[in-house]
């Protein structure tokens, strides 16, 4: 369903982002740097509202993430760089540029193949002087830097063909790891190689369409849920985790699974 646009909400948030710059103690002193990572902040509180599909937090945090790309829009005009009617045309610009598909006379009709013409126009849109995976912040945490730095390898033809090939190099990495450990080898070698298992369970991931960061926080909220119920359970006992066994624990365990935790 396309959305009505009320400019007149738009027009509002800007003159409020204005007003708040010229006016605001705070607002006033803030700079790129003092932003970003607020920015960061944000998008991470996004993520969890996403995850637990909050819906009402999510638009809250997006209306929180929206007025950092304001704030920034108004620095950068206040440098006289841009502004944010500049950020909407350029984006504009940029979708319609890389979606042939739509706008154009390429033919894509899978999800796969769109993503291969998008990255494949991403190159074209860089210089020479930069490599096929320079578009990848590195900034970003670990597990996506890996899932993005894959994509783009495999989207110009450096990627294995089958599937079982990489559960096949996920079974040699592992093994290679659990040697390593096995041969008590320097702390450097186990922890390269633990990484070698990380990277090639995250390009499994990626050829069974998982995001390993979602799919991991899922399980780290899995587990905070789980162990939450066995500290409650223990405090209602007034007993603390040193009072009991594992055996206990493990029964407190299996209970919040049959919960549904």
């Amino acid at each position: 369903m396309r959305t009505k646009l009320d400019t007149a909400a738009f027009e509002r948030i800007i003159q409020i982002m204005d007003e708040l710059r010229e006016q605001c103690p705070w607002d006033k002193k803030q700079t790129w740097e003092s932003l970003r990572p607020l920015t960061i902040e944000e998008t991470y509180e996004l993520s969890d509202a996403i995850i637990n599909k909050d819906f009402n937090e999510i638009k809250k945090e997006l209306g929180d993430v929206f007025l950092h790309i304001l704030f920034y829009s108004r620095l950068a005009s206040e440098e006289g760089k841009f502004d944010i009617n500049d950020v909407v045309r350029a984006l504009a610009e940029k979708l319609i540029h890389r979606h042939p598909h739509i706008y154009g006379n390429v033919e894509a009709h899978t999800e796969e193949q769109v993503k291969e013409n998008w990255e494949k126009i991403k190159q074209k849109e860089r210089t020479q002087k930069k490599g096929v995976l320079s578009g990848v912040p590195q900034s970003l945490p670990s597990i996506i830097k890996s899932y993005r730095i894959q994509e783009k390898a495999a989207a110009v033809g450096f990627d294995w063909p089958e599937k079982n090939q990489v559960i096949d190099k996920v079974k040699e990495e592992l093994e290679e790891f659990l040697s390593a450990v096995q041969q008590n080898t320097s702390d450097e070698h186990i922890e390269e190689e633990f990484g070698d298992v990380l990277f090639s369970l995250i390009n499994l991931a990626r050829f069974l369409k998982v995001n390993p960061d979602t799919a991991l926080e899922k399980v780290n909220q899995k587990f905070t849920k789980r162990f939450n119920y066995i500290e409650e359970q223990l405090m209602a006992q007034n007993k603390t985790f040193e009072d009991v066994s594992l055996d206990e624990m493990e029964r407190y365990w299996t209970e919040a699974k049959k919960l549904g935790m």
